[in-house]
């Protein structure tokens, strides 16, 4: 049985009261066994936070804090494949939209022109992915947080956030769902928390990553939406604060399996 270990741990000053709210937890994963722990220590002293459901399983842990340094640790470890992805009326026409960082409808008549004699077919997510990869340099700090998809296109660098927006964007503007992912990856390098693209294609999510830097069939989910808005790690709300460090960790017991990005993948 797959069996995948992953962990994160931040180091935050924080410089005002505010409210925090951290998406690291992985999504539920039923037929998996799944063992987890997650705390918050500010200054000290341990934090009870309030977990907020929200959709498709997104974990949001949100409590209040004051000034003063706060220590994030979390760790899981899961064994077995989780089900495909549930799909619903409102996924189909919530993820045909465009949205802020994946701003489709600026693509529509590009798209078509680079895409559309493989619109209608299954060989579509990994035409795109390998147009994206071709198209953009992966270099890290050369985007900022407000960039978009058309940002990227232009700037023809990113990072995985980059990638996965423009990969989103396209298959919108090609009538294909699609949506933004967070998790953790194993093998992915540089580590850290990692940012793919699902399509819905032949009936079921399918995960599309154009960065190449980790197998898609260990990839563990944790939150999903619309595009990086929905699936930030860590939000601040009034207060000031600084991320000192972040460290996460994601490997595979058994080694990496290769992956083909012409076969259809999905998060399990």
């Amino acid at each position: 049985m797959l069996t995948r270990d992953v962990s994160a741990r931040l180091d935050v000053d924080i410089t005002g009261d505010t409210t925090l709210e951290f998406q690291i937890a992985i999504a539920p994963h039923p037929n998996t066994q799944v063992t987890e722990s997650l705390s918050f220590v500010l200054d000290g002293t341990k934090i009870e936070a309030k977990e907020v459901s929200g959709p498709h399983g997104n974990r949001i842990h949100v409590f209040p804090a004051g000034v003063g340094n706060l220590q994030v640790a979390y760790d899981a470890t899961i064994v077995g494949n989780t089900t495909p992805a549930p799909v619903t009326d409102y996924d189909m026409s919530v993820y045909l939209r465009p949205s802020r960082y994946a701003e489709a409808d600026k693509f529509f008549g590009f798209a078509a022109t680079e895409f559309g004699d493989y619109a209608d077919s299954e060989d579509l997510l990994a035409k795109v992915a390998a147009w994206v990869g071709n198209r953009l340099d992966y270099v890290p700090g050369s985007s900022d947080p407000i960039d978009g998809a058309t940002d990227t296109l232009l700037a023809g660098a990113g990072v995985c956030r980059d990638y996965s927006h423009l990969v989103v964007a396209m298959l919108r503007a090609l009538n294909v769902p699609a949506r933004l992912v967070a998790v953790y990856a194993p093998g992915c390098d540089p580590m850290d928390f990692h940012a793919v693209a699902e399509g819905f294609v032949g009936g079921q999510w399918r995960v599309v990553d154009a960065t190449c830097l980790a197998p898609r069939q260990t990839l563990v989910r944790i939150a999903t939406g619309r595009d990086a808005a929905d699936t930030a790690f860590l939000d601040n709300h009034k207060g000031g604060i600084v991320l000192n460090s972040s460290v996460v960790t994601a490997v595979v017991q058994g080694g990496l399996p290769n992956d083909d990005i012409t076969q259809l993948v999905s998060l399990t």
